[in-house]
């Protein structure tokens, strides 16, 4: 997969504060683009897709019921770096939506037309999703680990840290450390504590291996904290170089930049409004109730540069807010015009509140599955 010069303005270099090196040593970008090639190559696509059918059609009916289907999920999941299905209550969302769109809700069986039909949706799906919002795989084997603790930096980094741990001289060395590990993170080497895998077969060992007897020692002094954090980072390193933690990072500015593009092209923002209201109910005189404007703007969404609803709680907060300062949540039915400027209306009042307020989100989740390549799923074998 080439990386090449995509990197640029991908990452961009706000949201990495205080980092001396921007370079990750080994880091993919999935940004989608190798997904558009499979799809877009009708022949190597239709190939894929017999390859794909047949493989999970067990029973060779030339049908697929829900559970030949649920490896197919699976695969997609983990190409799209989701943690394993059952693990986390978000990508559950996530593969129970895929399965849906196999099955379309109904417990029927899936035809290999519409299973390459389906596919192709959820993997241009995917590959949007990805060219908004790249997913960059970082393996974190130590190294960069080991430049933090000899960069000339160290030392006030990890002062500053301390000086955030609530009153560091009454808890014991080890709270001490855990809290400091907890404040540092991807950007200076370290997998994130947060995952009970790294913490139970990394992080634990470590600090069982440097402090032993002193974990309890109480009234910790700055110069003792910063001695034993830097043997239990040491001692993380090591532990990575033998077992490398690949991570799934994903970096997001909502600053209102996108919506402030989609509303000064006038044509562009009426062809984005009309598809938005395409399958919106009206009454027999044509009105639409207000309660549907979070539909309407959760389909524009992508359009606008927005996260869909329910994902990023700062956001959904920003959106409640636009909807009662236009008062958009009375359920009255207004006519199709009026519904329009009230979206249009709400779509301003995000937009000016990012601008003031611009939200940063960033996401760090542990890929369990050693992945060779997470669009392997999408090489098939070419035996024919």
């Amino acid at each position: 997969m080439e990386v090449g010069n995509k990197k640029q303005g991908i990452m961009g270099d706000e949201g990495r504060r205080h980092h001396h090196h921007h370079h990750h040593h080994q880091e993919q970008v999935l940004d989608g683009s190798d997904i558009m090639e499979l799809v877009e190559n009708e022949k190597v696509f239709n190939s894929f897709v017999d390859h794909k059918f047949h493989e999970l059609d067990r029973d060779h009916d030339g049908k697929l019921s829900v559970n030949e289907l649920q490896p197919a999920v699976a695969d997609i999941g983990a190409a799209l770096g989701l943690p394993a299905q059952g693990t986390s209550p978000d990508s559950d969302l996530i593969y129970s939506e895929v399965l849906n769109e196999f099955t379309h809700g109904k417990e029927d069986k899936v035809s290999k037309t519409e299973f390459k039909e389906v596919l192709s949706d959820i993997l241009l799906g995917m590959a949007a999703g990805l060219k908004r919002d790249p997913i960059v795989i970082l393996r974190i084997d130590g190294e960069e680990l080991m430049e933090f603790i000899n960069s000339p930096c160290f030392e006030t980094e990890v002062l500053s840290v301390w000086s955030e741990i609530e009153s560091p001289d009454q808890g014991n060395l080890h709270d001490c450390i855990v809290k400091a590990l907890q404040k540092l993170g991807v950007d200076q080497g370290l997998p994130p504590t947060a995952d009970s895998w790294v913490m139970s077969n990394i992080v634990e060992p470590a600090l069982e291996a440097c402090m032993g007897e002193n974990k309890d020692q109480v009234g910790v002094s700055q110069e003792t904290f910063l001695v034993e954090l830097k043997k239990v980072l040491e001692n993380i390193a090591e532990r990575l170089k033998e077992k490398p933690v690949i991570v799934a990072h994903t970096e997001n500015t909502y600053d209102g930049s996108a919506i402030k593009t989609l509303l000064s092209d006038k044509v562009g923002t009426d062809k984005v409004l009309n598809s938005a209201l395409q399958d919106i109910p009206r009454d027999k005189h044509g009105r639409i109730s207000k309660d549907y404007l979070r539909v309407a703007l959760d389909t524009l969404a992508p359009n606008a540069g927005l996260p869909p609803y329910g994902a990023v709680d700062e956001m959904d907060k920003v959106i409640d807010d636009a909807f009662k300062l236009v008062g958009a949540d009375d359920g009255k039915l207004v006519k199709e015009e009026e519904f329009k400027k009230l979206l249009l209306e709400i779509l301003g009042g995000i937009m000016l509140q990012l601008q003031g307020n611009p939200i940063s989100v960033s996401t760090n989740s542990v890929v369990h599955e050693p992945l060779a390549d997470p669009s392997s799923f999408l090489h098939a074998p070419s035996s024919s």
